[in-house]
C-alpha cells in the first residue's frame, strides 16, 4: 500500500536526495499567501503527509494545523511537530470548526482522488476552512498533454549505513497514470524489497479552474513553479 510504513520509512529520505526542498517549498508559498493577504497567520496544510512543509509553516504562522489521511504518514508528524494539531481526516469530507487564513495542498495529493467529483468536493472542502479572502493554494499533478507515458524514474541514496534503491515506472490509463513503484533497502540487518502501486488521475486545468470557480474562489496558475507541474492559487471572494 502507497505511504504505508516502509513508504514512510524512507519517504523523505529518497526525495530530500533527488533535490526536493521542503522548505525552500513552504517559503515560497507563504510569500504567495502574504502577496494577497499581507496579515496572513493561521495556515492548514492538507495532505501534510510526514509534516516536511508544515515544519517551516509553524515558524512563519502563529497558528498552523495538518490534516492527512495515511496513518504512517501523520504519526511521523505527530512525533515531529507535538505542538501541533494533526487531523486524521480526508480531503474530500472534513470539518474542523475553525477557518483559516490560507489552505494548503502540496505535492500533488490532490491526484490521488479518481474523479473529477471527488477532486471537485476536496477543494469545496478546503474553500470552506478559509476565510473571506482565504488563500488556498493547491499543487496539481501532470496535465494529460504534459504527462510523459512510459516515464521512468529512478534514484539511489546511501545515508548512515543504508542504501534506498527506487524504480519507477509510469503509464498512462483512461484519464490516470499508473505508477509502479519498487524499493530495495539495504542495512547492517540485511535487504529487503517492496512494490507499491500509485495511481493518479490528470486531472485538466480547466477542471481545476472550474473547481475553484465554483468553490467561491478566483484562481491563477503559474507554470512550472518550483516543481515542474504549476502551482494553483485562489483566494475566497464570499
Amino acid at each position: 500500500m502507497a505511504f504505508g510504513a516502509q513508504h514512510a520509512e524512507v519517504y523523505e529520505l529518497t526525495y530530500r536526495a533527488r533535490g526536493k526542498d521542503w522548505a525552500s517549498e513552504a517559503a515560497d508559498v507563504t510569500r504567495r499567501i502574504r502577496a494577497r493577504r499581507p496579515g496572513a497567520n493561521s495556515l492548514l496544510d492538507v495532505a501534510c503527509g510526514t509534516g516536511a512543509h508544515l515544519a517551516t509553516f509553524q515558524s512563519l504562522f502563529e497558528h498552523v494545523e495538518g490534516l492527512e489521511l495515511a496513518p504512517a504518514m501523520r504519526d511521523r508528524a505527530v512525533r515531529r511537530l507535538p505542538t501541533v494539531r494533526i487531523h486524521p481526516g480526508d480531503m474530500r469530507d472534513f470539518e474542523l470548526g475553525r477557518r483559516f487564513d490560507a489552505v494548503t495542498c502540496l505535492f500533488t495529493s490532490i491526484a490521488y482522488l479518481p474523479t473529477v467529483a471527488e477532486m471537485r468536493a476536496a477543494i469545496a472542502s478546503m474553500a470552506r476552512h478559509l476565510v473571506p479572502g482565504g488563500v488556498l493554494v493547491m499543487e496539481p499533478w501532470w496535465f494529460p498533454e504534459t504527462f510523459i507515458d512510459g516515464y521512468v524514474g529512478g534514484d539511489l541514496v546511501r545515508d548512515n549505513g543504508r542504501t534506498v534503491a527506487r524504480v519507477s515506472h509510469s503509464t498512462k490509463q483512461g484519464r490516470a497514470t499508473r505508477m509502479e513503484v519498487r524499493w530495495v533497502v539495504g542495512e547492517p540487518t540485511g535487504i529487503r524489497e517492496f512494490t507499491e502501486f500509485e495511481v493518479m488521475t490528470l486531472f485538466s486545468r480547466d477542471e481545476f479552474e472550474a473547481a475553484f470557480t465554483d468553490a467561491g474562489c478566483e484562481v491563477t496558475y503559474q507554470d512550472g513553479w518550483l516543481t515542474g507541474r504549476g502551482l494553483f492559487t485562489a483566494v475566497r471572494t464570499d
